[in-house]
């Protein structure tokens, strides 16, 4: 068993044009000052980092360490959800996802594609340059629109489509493993890996590839209706991340699942602060400890309701509250007999 390390957060919903959000040095003082051990790096924000520099200077990344390090934090790892959603893009969302990639390649989607390409296999190269050895990223999608089918999917959509999702990660995942980073998709709505069957088959199209692996977020099982404990009973060999964010489903007789069209405010299924939803952190954190999973608890503030300040300072509090510190030896060793070979023999009957 292993006690997690924490509590950590996910900047990307903190940073912005001011003080203290508008820096990576600024922002890991604040999140220190809140409680907060650990920090997971968004890096499509240049305020954060440079992921081209960071891949290729190892001095660069040292530095970037070493503002982190000097706040009293340590970095949990990087992030490319952004680019990873690039990867695999229905031509049906190009318009919205063009607003994920630089100007230069809006409106040509193999340029796009082949810029988030590279963004990964920068990504892998920086985390090991960082010393890190876990990546948190999205799949991307190119059956999404089908999967509530109408009219019927033809015969055989699917595999094609998740051989050509394999084609475009093969490359990436075995770049990760060349820098000895574990590549860790988010489960998520909206990504052809949005479960854990579809995640079964991007693992068969990929040759069960070791370094395709999960982060782990309770928050969007809730909105599917899936077991997330029973989750992690299926796939706790492969968890390597942990995004700690709650979530609530109170469905109506107006709406479910699919929400209606409305805003977050509004819908059945709403992502909140920690401690605000549904989740039970106690079974998962326990579960999690018992498994032996030796990483971070990362904070992912999503809310609709409270002010992400007031929710990352009480967020900090509720994970240091839930780690488990585990034991090293059994509740009942006071009463331990002892043993050998024979006196096992003896309490079996067997002569």
């Amino acid at each position: 068993m292993t006690t997690l390390k924490g509590p950590g957060i996910f900047l990307a919903q903190f940073m912005g044009d001011n003080a203290p959000f508008n820096s990576l040095q600024a922002i890991c003082e604040w999140a220190k000052s809140i409680g907060f051990a650990g920090v997971q790096i968004p890096t499509w924000d240049p305020r954060c980092i440079d992921l081209q520099k960071a891949a290729e200077s190892k001095t660069y990344a040292d530095e970037i360490k070493g503002i982190v390090n000097a706040a009293g934090l340590e970095i949990t790892e990087l992030s490319t959800h952004l680019q990873g959603q690039l990867v695999a893009v229905h031509p049906a969302y190009d318009v919205m996802f063009d607003g994920f990639a630089p100007k230069e390649v809006h409106g040509n989607s193999k340029a796009r594609t082949e810029w988030a390409i590279q963004q990964l296999k920068y990504a892998a190269k920086a985390s090991e340059n960082l010393g890190l050895n876990a990546h948190a990223t999205f799949s991307g999608a190119l059956l999404w629109h089908t999967v509530y089918p109408w009219p019927q999917r033809p015969a055989g959509l699917v595999e094609t489509g998740f051989k050509e999702l394999a084609s475009r990660w093969l490359p990436i995942l075995n770049t990760f493993d060349e820098s000895g980073v574990d590549l860790c998709y988010e489960i998520h709505p909206g990504e052809d890996l949005h479960d854990g069957i579809s995640y079964e088959m991007f693992l068969k199209h990929v040759n069960n590839h070791a370094r395709a692996c999960l982060l782990y977020d309770p928050s969007h099982f809730v909105l599917q209706c899936l077991n997330y404990l029973d989750y992690i009973d299926f796939y706790h060999e492969r968890i390597k991340m942990f995004h700690v964010k709650d979530a609530e489903f109170n469905p109506t007789g107006k709406q479910g699942v699919y929400g209606g069209y409305q805003g977050w405010v509004d819908r059945a299924g709403r992502f909140r602060s920690l401690g605000d939803g549904q989740v039970d952190f106690k079974s998962i954190f326990s579960k999690l400890a018992a498994y032996d999973y030796k990483g971070w608890a990362v904070m992912e503030w999503e809310c609709a309701i409270k002010h992400p300040e007031d929710g990352a300072k009480e967020g900090a509090v509720f994970i240091k509250d839930h780690i488990i510190r585990v034991t090293e030896k059994a509740f009942d060793d006071f009463a331990n007999t002892g043993s050998d070979e024979n006196f096992n023999r003896s309490v079996l009957g067997i002569r």
